[in-house]
């Protein structure tokens, strides 16, 4: 017979130090529209845990909530994440009027790094195989519409989970370093 090795998490990270950074009082919104894979959906909820970022699923999902892979991948922080879900992108926004919302697409023109972040402010990210769909895009202002750029001499995108990663950080530092709250 094989043992089987179990491996506890620790309540508390023995190495750990608490950097200074003024967090937004307001939390960033992280909204997934039709979101197929369930491990970015569970990284993404990790990242949302870790910065009191509050996640939009907008329906309809490639996975249930429920599949193990997507609690693998957001491991024990799933209880630590506020998730919201929407039947659909109108949905959201009547539930949400959020004030300031920005959509990223490889169709976007405006450049991530010219786009001042503040406390509160929705970040959507479409599909891993679709992306936004060209009629939401077609409808929103094109200041809205935004890109994080990239050589695309290779490819055509940037994971999901990871481009949600560089825009919340780069708003994060930017409301930490303007003060935005």
């Amino acid at each position: 017979m094989i043992p089987v090795l179990r491996f506890a998490m620790p309540s508390e990270h023995t190495r750990k130090y608490q950097l200074p950074f003024r967090w937004p009082k307001s939390p960033i919104n992280i909204v997934l529209v039709e979101p197929k894979i369930p491990q970015n959906t569970g990284n993404i909820a990790r990242l949302c845990a870790g910065t009191g970022s509050r996640l939009h699923l907008v329906k309809p999902l490639g996975f249930r909530i429920t599949d193990k892979d997507l609690k693998r991948a957001g491991l024990d922080y799933w209880e630590h994440v506020e998730v919201d879900t929407h039947e659909n992108y109108c949905a959201f926004r009547e539930q949400n009027p959020t004030p300031r919302t920005f959509l990223f697409s490889t169709a976007g023109q405006r450049n991530l790094y010219d786009v001042r972040f503040k406390a509160g402010d929705a970040l959507v990210f479409g599909s891993e195989t679709e992306g936004l769909s060209d009629e939401l895009l077609e409808e929103a202002d094109p200041e809205q519409v935004v890109q994080i750029p990239i050589v695309t001499d290779y490819v055509r995108s940037l994971n999901l989970a990871s481009s949600v990663s560089i825009v919340l950080y780069e708003a994060l530092r930017q409301i930490d370093a303007n003060n935005l709250d």
